[in-house]
């Protein structure tokens, strides 16, 4: 077992060090124990002089008061039964207000409910509260029941000149109902009423009244205790000191915070002592009342010192001044003192030990500062300088020993960290090797790596440029690593050491190359194998990048291959999903560069914008699941096929069944050309509706209610089906069959029709795009038709504009809706994490009628309101559709700044990409030479709302 050392410093040091230890302690303790009696000593005092101060503040709020009282009494104005004779007396409650500040209203009572109350409102509070005129000073508030009660105010200014009179319906107060009124009819003396609310103002105080001489009325006067308060915010002792003045029935009278006077169930009351939510009030041991100095005592977890002060009486039951302090503000001094002296002791303390380890120190420091140093490596903390001024020589060896051997750990540490957190290989490739060579105490190397089309060796890192060749000639891949080597050899000379780097399939990955100094005489065997463990870490390392980098180009591969297929499915988006991530891109990429203006701020790095790059490719890949004949329906009547072949069909039979008619007149024996007459006139007439069907059917216009009327009207003519509509139809169709037994033949039919088995419901294929939908995981908000596919002929052929009907346009619009679950569903990382959202928010408007989701403007990223952009001018300018010319770059974008001021786009989106041109690289790249004209950015930026540097609108 190791036996515990001491240090002959320590040993000398403790005895004179623990005899001074145990001297401080007694004398700090006497000198708490005495500073801290007299702090508590000086707060008793304190609060004693806070109670005399609140006493005399009493006093000083009922004694003036009183004379004052006892004089009106005396008024003529107690005797005054009109409202008139009462304002003739208005200069008397006006003086009374004038002399004492602490009055804030003097009013006299009557005993039919008269009431006459005059106040200052002077202040602008108390005008705001009033809505009192300009000028206003006082307030005469009035009651008077003539019949019905009628309640008035009046506002007068210093003068007392009246400045407005107002009516108040809602002011019913009645003197009599309220206890100093009462209170005072029975007693001949002057009575205190309150604390309490007061009626009008909110405020809290007193009231202090008495029965006039005549008995015929009560005079009263309002009396603040607001100053109260505030007393006791000047006053406190500590930041912490907690104060209130309460009653005997523990109602709080006043408190440092006034709006908690109010309690917080009654708008009339005031709060209680428990209602404070201060633990430290309501805990004061109430045994302080007969005890001169504060007490202590605990509450909600904290110590207190605590006092109970009487009051003066104030008419209701006995006030007192509770006051708590805490514990560790009061004793705040003592601890200081405290603290001072403890620092004096250490100070000797420290002179002592010093003075003791002294000669220690001189003999045992060097080793023990090896020592230390070396147990900070031991705790992996590898950046410690290793040095000692020792001039003992073993000291000194051990101490560059042990400097170099941090240094190398320092190395593998960035080492380690480069080839486990670079992501980019070529800056990986630099950093190894920078720290390989600094390692190994060496100048230059480089590292090449393997071309497999070429087998050529490539330079892809290097220390001291100029030292490699850029290129080395093709090698055998299948050859050893000892020929390659050698070969190695041939080509960079003999000063160097090789390393072949393999991956774990042994596939050759290139060579690295560290080049020896002329003092290396020979190779250092142990050197060669430490630099081919290191290539074996960096060749897994590269694999890992190659191989990410490969799953990459297949993830973009696939990316392009399904947007390829998406443009090839349809003629009508060929190109689309080519070029809009492109131009999306370009549109970013500027706003990356912006260092001004609406995207200073806006910053992406390099993995937030290959995000943007998938989402981009991938933003119309909902399209896969678009049915053909939606997307490319070219006429009303289209589905899988044309039918208005079936309608042509129809017109024929109706054609031949007029002609029969005619040859069934003749061999009747009827006038060949009366019937001829009827023939041709039924058979023009088949050819006209029949040219209004065929040209509605193009959806070239919008159509007028006349063209409407005239469809059905056409649509009414019948025709006779001898043949079952119930036979040779698929499982579908025959489900979308009216349940009830067919007709017998033959069977009218109308021309056009719209039946039931036209409609196609959705069945448990339900899009999830309702708000109130419970599998609507995504958030969409978008209005669901009632059908899947409504194909009446009616229907379809008078659809008002184009050629799809509110079903079919939904199809269109659900690929959105598609793209998004078809990419939730996929396993992305983190980093990916957004995609759904950015490939599916292009159809998004800035005032929030856009879908899938509905977002307004303030709820879309930049890079969101980019692709928006992209998509509408890619839309609008594509020249490879098959239904309509590309426009030009003028009309594209006055199309596009209606639609910026219309809430359709972003305004500082489309400003970007005006002013910075990119409309005109993205035409270079791919529009028409005659579709690349001049554009006047001022009038456009006109017509998009902006006005000088901001919108409009």
């Amino acid at each position: 077992m190791r036996r515990r050392s001491v240090s002959l410093g320590i040993l000398i040091a403790s005895a004179i060090t623990l005899a001074m230890l145990v001297l401080a302690s007694v004398l700090v303790f006497q000198g708490y124990r005495g500073m801290s009696s007299g702090l508590v000593s000086a707060a008793s005092q304190s609060t004693r002089q806070l109670s005399t101060t609140l006493n005399d503040r009493l006093k000083a709020a009922t004694e003036p008061t009183r004379s004052a009282l006892r004089i009106l009494a005396h008024d003529p104005l107690t005797r005054a039964s009109s409202l008139p004779e009462r304002q003739a007396r208005l200069p008397v409650l006006a003086e009374t207000l004038r002399t004492n500040e602490l009055v804030t209203a003097a009013y006299v009572g009557y005993p039919n409910g008269d009431f006459f109350l005059l106040r200052e409102a002077a202040t602008a509070t108390l005008q705001e509260r009033f809505n009192a005129p300009p000028n206003a000073r006082f307030l005469l508030q009035t009651v008077t029941q003539n019949g019905e009660t009628v309640g008035e105010w009046h506002f007068f200014n210093a003068n007392l000149e009246r400045l407005t009179r107002q009516a108040k319906p809602d002011y019913r107060f009645d003197p009599r109902t309220r206890g100093w009124f009462s209170q005072a009819t029975v007693s001949e003396d002057t009575i205190l009423a309150g604390p309490y609310v007061f009626f009008t103002t909110r405020d809290i105080g007193i009231t202090l009244a008495r029965q006039s001489a005549t008995n015929r009325a009560v005079v009263g006067l309002d009396v603040t205790l607001s100053d109260l308060s505030q007393q006791l915010t000047g006053l406190k002792l500590t930041p912490g000191t907690q104060m209130a003045v309460v009653d005997g029935t523990r109602t709080v009278i006043a408190h440092p915070e006034l709006h908690r006077l109010m309690a917080a169930n009654d708008n009339d009351g005031l709060a209680r002592l428990p209602d404070l939510t201060s633990p430290a009030l309501a805990g004061i041991p109430e045994q302080t009342l007969r005890t001169s100095q504060p007490q202590p005592f605990r509450a909600n977890g904290q110590d207190w010192f605590g006092m109970i002060v009487p009051l003066s009486d104030l008419g209701t039951d006995k006030l007192s001044l509770r006051l708590a302090i805490p514990s560790q503000e009061l004793l705040a001094g003592a601890w200081q003192v405290v603290r001072g002296q403890a620092l004096i002791a250490a100070a000797i303390l420290i002179v002592l030990l010093l003075l003791g380890w002294f000669l220690g120190r001189r003999i045992g420091q060097p080793l023990k500062h090896l020592a230390g140093q070396v147990d900070e490596l031991a705790h992996f903390r590898f950046d410690t300088g290793i040095d000692t001024s020792s001039r003992i020589r073993e000291a000194g060896e051990l101490a560059r020993a042990l400097s170099s051997m941090a240094n190398t750990i320092r190395g593998f540490q960035r080492l380690a960290l480069t080839l486990n957190r670079e992501q980019r290989l070529d800056v990986m490739l630099q950093g190894v090797l920078e720290q390989l060579i600094r390692v190994l105490g060496r100048h230059s190397g480089a590292i090449y790596l393997l071309d497999r089309k070429t087998h050529v060796l490539n330079r892809a890192a290097e220390c001291q440029a100029g030292h490699h060749p850029e290129q080395l000639d093709p090698v055998d891949t299948t050859t050893d690593d000892e020929t390659l080597v050698d070969r190695l050899r041939s080509e960079l000379g003999e000063q160097s050491v090789f390393s072949i780097l393999r991956d774990r399939e042994n596939h050759l990955l290139g060579a690295l190359v560290i080049d020896l100094t002329p003092d290396d005489e020979t190779l250092d065997r142990d050197l060669i194998t430490f630099v081919s463990e290191v290539a074996g870490s960096a060749a897994v390392a590269i694999e890992t990048r190659q191989l990410i980098q490969s799953q990459r180009d297949l993830l973009d591969g696939v990316i392009h291959l399904v947007a390829d297929a998406i443009d090839a499915k349809s003629p009508y988006t060929s190109g689309h999903c080519e070029r809009v991530p492109q131009l999306a891109e370009m549109i970013i990429d500027s706003a990356r560069h912006q260092t001004g203006g609406d995207f200073a701020d806006f910053h992406m790095n390099d993995s937030e914008a290959y995000e943007f790059h998938i989402a981009a490719w991938l933003h119309d890949c909902g399209k896969i699941t678009s049915p053909e004949y939606v997307v490319d329906k070219a006429t009303k009547l289209e589905t899988i096929h044309n039918r208005i072949h079936e309608i042509r069909t129809r017109f024929e039979v109706l054609h031949r069944d007029s002609h029969i008619r005619y040859l069934q007149a003749r061999l009747k024996g009827e006038p060949e050309a009366a019937a001829r007459e009827i023939r041709d006139r039924e058979q023009a007439a088949l050819q006209r509706d029949f040219r209004v069907i065929a040209e509605t059917n193009l959806g070239g216009e919008a159509l007028e209610d006349e063209t409407i009327a005239t469809i059905h009207r056409i649509g009414d003519r019948t025709w006779l089906r001898h043949f079952s509509d119930r036979i040779g139809l698929s499982q579908e169709e025959e489900r979308r069959l009216p349940d009830m037994p067919e007709p017998h033949g033959p069977v009218v039919e109308r021309l056009l029709d719209d039946k039931p088995q036209h409609l196609v419901p959705w069945g448990d294929r339900v899009p999830p795009v309702r708000p109130d939908d419970p599998h609507n995981r995504w958030g969409f908000d978008m209005a669901l038709p009632p059908y899947s596919y409504h194909f009446g002929e009616r229907y379809n052929l008078t659809i008002p504009r184009g050629t799809l009907t509110p079903e079919e346009r939904f199809h269109i619009n659900d690929h959105i809706v598609q793209t998004i679950r078809l990419l939730d569903n996929l396993p992305l990382p983190e980093h990916l994490s957004r995609v759904p959202r950015l490939a599916g928010t292009h159809h998004e408007r800035m005032d929030g009628e856009g879908y899938p989701y509905r977002l307004h403007g303030s709820a879309m990223t930049i890079p969101e309101k980019a692709m928006a952009v992209a998509d509408v001018f890619e839309a609008l300018t594509a020249v490879d559709r098959p239904y309509k010319r590309g426009k030009t770059l003028s009309e594209a974008l006055g199309i596009m700044a209606k639609m910026v001021w219309e809430g359709h786009l972003d305004g500082t989106v489309f400003r970007l990409f005006l002013e910075g041109g990119i409309y005109r690289q993205y035409g270079e790249r791919f529009l028409h030479a005659d579709q690349q004209d001049d554009v006047n950015h001022d009038d456009l930026l006109s017509r998009a709302g902006f006005s000088d540097q901001a919108p409009t609108r």
